[in-house]
């Protein structure tokens, strides 16, 4: 008995190891995923134990010690609905005070298209969130069609239009050699495209560039897009950040309603509230009436649901509280100028130490363009021995992030920068 016993045991001990060894057999083809760009800067930056360290690759607002802030208007916000809200699920479209006071910030105050219902919109996951969802809405409604994206662009754009499963083709946007935008390759691009196709736009702020169309160059965008049946897709992540003026960093966008596009837009409030790990955001598409409005909005929020079913309630009622009172509104208007205005400054000095240096480069570009990002130039090899030689954290294509700069590391950047490029 005792034999049969320790038989069956071994037998049993025997079908586990084996089962164990089927169930561990299931991720071996699995291989570590790259790490993203950017967010890889950030896990170098904080393992550098040197006190002289300096990250400007995140993507991140800071004040002038380098550390993050929580605006005025959000503080208060957040008093006046503590202990006020339930936990119950916000509709699959997301907070409807929240997306009626997102498009008076796109659209305008008064926007006619508001007033007809003809915009279809709902709450997303932040920026990323609606572009994704328009990627997806983009291949399950037009399959065929492609989307048109710029060099360089955001990483993510590439990622999230390829998990979508678009097609991707690119069009010329930014000029190394002046530092800025090559409009007349860009114009080429857009005219040989196939008649309506998909564009990525960056409405403001252009990431990782900082290089915008001027107005005039919009405007010639906009009739060319018409002539083509173009249809535009609006990325607006730095509405307010970029100048501090949410109606002059909407210019873009405005003109292409004036000329009567139907566009799609991205909206997010990660940068101009702060509100990062809130993924607060918007996507709206402009439509030909009501009827196909509420047709559009009911298939977005169906590719919601089995991805994220709703979105997260706190941070939409921040948004909401801030922008639907007048006087939380005018504060947050204050305050995001505030921090528009420091990284104006902070390019102004940037410039200023570089010419003082006496570099044989030309630094205008970095007073030129415009929002978060500064496209420097450098080249990857001069990203590695800033980092290397210097503890200066940015992604190698050379793009500073200007929120990352102070009065107190501005001088010592100017200095590595000098060291690094002089020889070009």
């Amino acid at each position: 008995m005792a034999f049969k016993t320790a038989m069956a045991c071994r037998l049993i001990n025997r079908k586990s190891v084996i089962g164990a060894r089927s169930m561990s057999s299931w991720w071996r083809s699995v291989d570590p995923a790259p790490k993203d760009p950017i967010l890889g800067v950030t896990e170098a930056f904080l393992a550098d134990p040197s006190p002289d360290k300096v990250n400007v690759g995140v993507g991140a607002y800071r004040d002038d010690n380098g550390k993050p802030v929580v605006l005025e208007c959000v503080r208060e916000a957040e008093r006046r609905i503590a202990g006020k809200l339930n936990m119950e699920y916000l509709p699959m479209g997301g907070s409807v005070k929240m997306v009626e006071e997102t498009l008076k910030l796109a659209y305008g105050e008064n926007s006619e298209f508001i007033k007809d219902k003809r915009i279809a919109a709902v709450q997303s996951l932040s920026g990323t969130g609606a572009c994704r969802l328009f990627a997806d809405f983009q291949k399950r409604f037009s399959p065929d069609s492609q989307i048109y994206i710029p060099v360089p662009t955001w990483a993510n754009h590439h990622n999230i239009w390829r998990d979508a499963q678009v097609p991707q083709r690119t069009y010329h946007y930014y000029h190394p050699e002046s530092r800025g935008l090559n409009f007349a390759a860009m114009m080429d691009d857009v005219k040989n495209a196939p008649n309506g196709s998909f564009f990525l736009l960056h409405a403001c702020a252009h990431n990782p560039t900082g290089v915008d169309p001027t107005e005039e160059e919009w405007r010639e965008i906009s009739h060319l897009f018409k002539d083509k049946n173009h249809f535009a897709f609006f990325d607006m992540a730095y509405q307010g950040f970029a100048s501090g003026d949410p109606e002059r960093d909407a210019k873009s966008i405005r003109i292409f309603l004036e000329d009567g596009h139907h566009i799609g837009i991205a909206q997010s409030y990660a940068k101009n509230m702060g509100l990062y790990g809130q993924r607060v955001g918007c996507l709206s598409v402009l439509c030909e009436d009501e009827k196909q409005a509420v047709a559009v909005k009911s298939q977005l929020q169906q590719l919601a649901r089995p991805m994220y079913s709703n979105p997260p309630v706190h941070g939409a009622l921040i948004v909401s509280t801030i922008l639907g009172d007048p006087d939380l509104k005018k504060l947050w208007l204050k305050e995001v100028k505030v921090m528009a205005d420091r990284i104006i400054s902070m390019r102004t000095a940037l410039r200023e130490n570089l010419e003082k240096l006496g570099s044989p480069l030309s630094w205008k570009h970095v007073t030129k363009q415009i929002g978060m990002f500064c496209y420097s130039g450098m080249t990857p090899e001069q990203v590695d021995r800033l980092t290397k030689e210097y503890h200066i954290y940015m992604t190698r294509n050379g793009r500073i992030s200007m929120a990352g700069v102070t009065t107190h590391n501005v001088g010592y950047l100017a200095n590595a920068i000098h060291e690094v490029t002089k020889s070009a």
